[in-house]
């Protein structure tokens, strides 16, 4: 099929940071409603839900029963943080095949209201790979072990410092301070406060880690055409792909070469752009790690060089490589699953919406998801009209 097939016509936020007596589906339901009404779209026109993450047997119907609503179409396929970045290939597809017109993907959840900092040990069948071989020799995951042990190895193979891994972080906490939404901002950050900052997981800190909020987010997507005729400008799906590598850490064949070689390779394609077209790039940052090995597998710098890549003042802002505008997840918000919050912020920063953290001229944006273990990976090209594509 050709491109574009859909665009996204609606964005928003619900509450973010902590939030006091709220529900996740009160804040996914606030931040549909919000991003239909940018849309110039009713709830009556939404015929297709997208969600990820709630704890029971079928998020999506679930959602739709909150909203009112009868779908005809559902998707509540759960890959982790990268989820929602699959959602838009799901419903781009959907909506090409005539399933559904209007398609909302939508996440929230409260660890921080709820206090519910992730366990070490999960709920799950002893049967898993998981609980009968990793967790007998003290490894538990996902979260900071399985990342720990992918830091630990690029360091082993290419010698990246902890100052390269912390300038991720100071970075991220640059573009939280213009960012009044984010959960650390106007909080100052140093290479020194990281590197200072408690040890987790060797090599990962504190501060290496993504932060533990309360937030949810909406987006909402419809065929191309429909979105000429509707209130904001409308912002087009070039090209996505997707991959999935492993589920438990003790599966994957190469800690430093992830999913995200093959996910961009086929977004690349599938728009007919490259590395060296983006003007800004959103990139799940739920660890330091994952940003540095994720600029070398979607192709923007060589193995063994985000390190060398990310100094300098790069990726601040001002830089000449435009990262995690918002702040991200390690200083923007992180309420157990990241990936939407990219796409909103893709959006906006090609509406040029973003006040002060604004990146001018911003027609091109990469969202790339990474959920589990490294174990899913998504990646999402959007534009804007002043393409022409």
């Amino acid at each position: 099929m050709g491109r574009p097939v859909s665009s996204i016509v609606g964005v928003a936020e619900s509450a973010l940071g902590t939030v006091s007596n709220e529900t996740p589906l009160r804040m996914m339901a606030s931040a549909t409603l919000d991003a239909l009404e940018e849309a110039g779209l009713k709830l009556a026109d939404v015929d297709a839900i997208f969600t990820a993450g709630l704890p029971t047997w079928s998020p999506a119907l679930e959602v739709a029963d909150y909203l009112g609503l009868q779908p005809r179409h559902v998707n509540s396929s759960d890959v982790g943080g990268s989820s929602f970045e699959f959602h838009v290939a799901a419903a781009d597809a959907a909506i090409a095949a005539g399933l559904c017109s209007v398609a909302v993907i939508t996440y929230a959840a409260t660890p921080r209201q709820d206090r519910a900092v992730p366990p070490l040990i999960r709920e799950e069948p002893p049967y898993t790979v998981r609980n009968a071989f990793e967790r007998p020799t003290g490894l538990f995951g996902p979260d900071i072990g399985p990342y720990a042990l992918a830091a630990d190895r690029y360091v082993h193979e290419f010698g990246v410092s902890a100052t390269e891994l912390a300038e991720v972080a100071v970075a991220a906490r640059k573009w939280a301070n213009l960012n009044p939404k984010a959960f650390r901002h106007g909080e100052p950050l140093s290479i020194d406060d990281v590197l200072n900052s408690p040890m987790v997981t060797d090599p990962l800190h504190t501060r290496d880690c993504c932060l533990i909020t309360d937030g949810g987010g909406a987006v909402v997507m419809t065929s191309t055409d429909r979105a000429a005729k509707l209130r904001k400008q409308p912002i087009q799906v070039a090209g996505y792909g997707e991959a999935i590598s492993h589920g438990s850490i003790s599966l994957c064949r190469d800690l430093v070469l992830t999913g995200a070689r093959v996910s961009s390779a086929a977004a690349y394609e599938m728009a007919g752009l490259g590395p060296a077209d983006m003007d800004v790039v959103q990139i799940y940052d739920s660890f330091t790690i994952t940003v540095l090995l994720s600029l070398e597998n979607l192709g923007f710098c060589g193995p063994g060089e985000a390190g060398a890549f990310v100094q300098g003042g790069r990726i601040r802002p001002g830089g000449a490589f435009p990262l995690n505008t918002s702040g991200g997840g390690l200083s923007y918000c992180h309420p157990g699953r990241f990936g939407i919050f990219l796409l909103i912020e893709a959006v906006r920063q090609l509406r040029a919406e973003c006040g002060e953290r604004q990146v001018p001229g911003c027609r091109t944006a990469l969202a790339h998801g990474t959920g589990g273990n490294f174990s899913s990976a998504a990646t999402v090209l959007l534009t804007n009209e002043a393409t022409g594509a």
